[in-house]
């Protein structure tokens, strides 16, 4: 994320994004990161434009021009929670403004936006190293979230008799096969276990349906809109479906976004996974996940980070065996 430190107090213009703003955010967004990511906006920016109701994308003009922007993201349903909630994705201020409160201001016009959809809470993440935009939340009413952050290496240590890491190899139908047939970790065990394949727009119908047996209700405009992201405004498509005998009993979405150059992100986010209830214990779960690590590994993603309340302790249990710890991220949510 891009941010900026605002102390003073200032009253620019604050209007929805369009179009012709892109070059101008990038700029911006360089600024703050040193980098471009023209890619990565450009995705956001037309996904925020097409789906505005999943969607509040703001400008702060001042001078004629485009000096901030925010652009967050409505989310609900996570890992089976309720209610929604906006997430704040991206946020930044030219340099020339950045002491002139135009950050509190576009925060604020999102506030008025959740307010008109009685929406009653905003998150952001941040690194809790960077005082400076924690500072900034701080002083914008945000307080540490329930949430927890957790992350592991997508990097595998598996590795050939030269001692190189170990490639993937190809099977008759020509795809890459990530296991290991001389392996006993977790990960060999139960890819060799279990077909898992590319999520496509075809298993929407399936994905209902597992996630109804587990939470009780259907959920079809959630996963529609999620499997519209997973396939659509990612930059890379990683997000994976677990078959059994024909049939898809598990899926995990997940993506990894454009950094500079086009070259995908160094970390990817995991943002749900699901089981067919009569399947578990028979390590569809970790395949999926064992499958997802060995496909960002071999894009050189270098992690994966996934979102969890506190309590879900069945949850955080099975990313702990498999490898997740505490990521250095605050979840923080301002009402």
């Amino acid at each position: 994320m891009s941010h900026a430190s605002e102390t003073a107090t200032a009253m620019p213009h604050i209007r929805p994004l369009r179009p012709e703003d892109l070059d101008r955010v990038v700029e911006i967004d360089r600024q703050a990161s040193g980098r471009s990511r023209g890619e990565f906006f450009a995705k956001r920016l037309q996904a925020a434009l097409t789906h505005q109701g999943r969607f509040i994308a703001l400008a702060a003009d001042a001078d004629d021009s485009l000096q901030g922007y925010a652009i967050a993201r409505l989310q609900g349903g996570e890992f089976g929670e309720a209610g929604t909630a906006a997430v704040l994705d991206v946020i930044g201020v030219d340099d020339a403004h950045r002491h002139a409160g135009f950050g509190h201001h576009l925060i604020d016009g999102i506030e008025g936006y959740l307010s008109k959809r009685e929406i009653g809470e905003l998150r952001t993440q941040v690194d809790w190293q960077d005082r400076g935009i924690v500072g900034f939340f701080a002083a914008a009413g945000f307080q540490l979230s329930r949430h927890l952050v957790l992350e592991r290496g997508a990097g595998r240590e598996e590795t050939a008799s030269n001692g190189e890491l170990a490639g993937p190899r190809v099977d008759d139908s020509g795809m890459a096969d990530y296991s290991d047939p001389d392996g006993d970790d977790f990960e060999a065990l139960s890819r060799d276990k279990v077909f898992v394949r590319s999520m496509t727009d075809a298993d929407l119908a399936a994905i209902v349906r597992i996630d109804e047996k587990l939470m009780g209700h259907n959920r079809q405009e959630y996963f529609e809109a999620k499997l519209d992201e997973a396939l659509r405004e990612t930059g890379v498509r990683v997000s994976l479906v677990a078959e059994t005998d024909g049939l898809a009993v598990g899926y995990v979405m997940a993506r990894v976004d454009f950094g500079e150059y086009g070259r995908a992100e160094s970390v990817a986010v995991m943002d749900t996974l699901g089981v067919n209830p009569n399947q578990a214990g028979s390590g569809i779960g970790s395949a999926l996940l064992s499958q997802l690590l060995a496909n960002l590994d071999a894009l050189r993603v270098e992690s994966v980070r996934t979102r969890v309340r506190w309590d879900q302790f069945a949850l955080t249990g099975f990313f702990k065996r498999h490898g997740f710890e505490p990521a250095q991220q605050l979840i923080l949510r301002r009402d």
